[in-house]
């Protein structure tokens, strides 16, 4: 009885002493995090603002009768452009529609018509036409309206307490809906700012004139630029959970990753400015698998 007591009490000193090594063996395996890298680059940043503006006219000519009388032509189409000084409309006044054939039958030679031609006063885009062939029209009545393609311009409406960055800049860049981008000069600043918005109206040239009216393209205001700006995709740089402060995970002997606080300075385009410390061209940063790394990680470098 007793021989089997020891028998048993020796058989689990054995199985716990395997037991423990097994623990140990397992502790002192290191977690191995396989990782992406990326380098520092360095370039021109800049902190935008983003506005919109609305193409539009400003100036429109009005076509009007000369005369009462009757339309015999109408040769404005809306949609079309017209030259200065093309003819839009012809009108048989009310008297030649009356007594023109008489006073022709009476004498050939006098070769009254009563026929007055209204032309275009200005290059524009016909926008609006209010008659047809046939109508009856008073004098200065509307004919059609001609929106004139000298006066077309981008309309920004900028919040007031933005025109530090505005006002005496000339040039910015319109981005239209279709990924076509304009150089636009600004030309005016509205003395009157909007009661209920307080935002201000920026006329922007652009050296076009074939866009469409209301179209919307996006401005970008530039506040600060850095040409030699060092920089890292925003996926490089961890935070904690207040974001007071930042760091990366550099590698260090190709299979350890290091923690390196870091001062960030802007942010745009899923980049941000590193300020300090400075990082040499050949610096290898974690991209991806960088987060919950802790200090001194051991990581495993593949490819993207």
């Amino acid at each position: 009885m007793r021989s089997g007591i020891y028998i048993l009490f020796a058989t689990l000193l054995v199985s716990c002493g395997h037991a423990a090594s097994d623990d140990s063996n397992d502790d002192d395996q290191d977690v191995i995090t396989p990782v992406t890298v990326t380098v520092a680059q360095t370039g021109l940043m800049a902190d935008t603002i983003e506005m919109n503006a609305t193409s539009t006219f400003l100036q429109r000519s009005v076509v009007k009768a000369s005369a009462n009388g009757y339309l015999t032509t109408v040769k404005a189409v809306v949609g079309q452009t017209a030259g200065k000084g093309e003819v839009l409309f012809v009108l048989k006044t009310k008297e030649a529609q009356s007594i023109g054939n008489t006073i022709n039958e009476l004498d050939s030679t006098f070769k009254f018509s009563g026929l007055i031609t209204i032309k275009a006063a200005r290059t524009g885009h016909i926008t609006e036409v209010d008659h047809q062939a046939g109508d009856y029209v008073q004098d200065g009545e509307q004919l059609a309206v001609i929106s004139d393609v000298n006066s077309f311009v981008f309309v920004m409406n900028l919040p007031y307490e933005l025109r530090p960055w505005v006002l005496g800049k000339k040039e910015v860049q319109l981005e239209l809906p279709d990924g076509q981008k304009l150089a636009g000069t600004i030309t005016a600043v509205t003395a009157i700012v909007d009661s209920a918005s307080q935002t201000q109206n920026i006329y922007i040239k652009v050296p076009t004139d074939k866009l469409p009216v209301n179209l919307v393209a996006k401005v970008d205001i530039i506040k600060t630029a850095k040409t030699n700006a060092v920089f890292l995709p925003r996926q490089a740089v961890l935070a904690n959970e207040t974001q007071t402060e930042f760091w990366v995970m550099k590698v260090v002997g190709d299979t350890t990753a290091v923690k390196v606080p870091v001062k960030k300075g802007l942010e745009t385009n899923g980049q941000i400015e590193i300020v300090a410390p400075a990082f040499a061209a050949a610096d290898q940063i974690v991209l991806t698998g960088n987060y919950g790394l802790a200090d001194t990680a051991t990581i495993k470098i593949v490819k993207q």
